[in-house]
């Protein structure tokens, strides 16, 4: 139980870790390319396009980091989706 308990926190402070380095280059790397952005072409505003599509990768890692985290990476879970699969096969 013990061994189950630190590796369930391992995965869980990964998933953290993960998240915050990934919003920290998220930030940093954005606010480069707007200034970029704002010298070079400020008529058009490009970099909306990383923001956003980045943002949603952001996004799914906080979900995954703080939301999510006992719904889908627990082995209850895998155990509950077995005994399903199981039962559908029976009938």
């Amino acid at each position: 139980m013990s061994d189950n308990l630190r590796a369930l926190a391992e995965q869980r402070a990964d998933a953290k870790i993960k998240f915050f380095k990934n919003f920290k280059a998220y930030v940093i790397v954005n606010a480069f390319l707007a200034v970029i952005n704002f010298i070079f072409t400020p008529d058009f505003w490009w970099v909306l396009f990383p923001v956003f599509f980045w943002g949603i990768g952001v996004f799914v890692d906080f979900l995954k980091a703080f939301v999510f985290m006992d719904k889908f990476d627990t082995e209850s879970y895998r155990e509950q989706k077995i005994q399903e699969e199981m039962d559908r096969l029976r009938n």
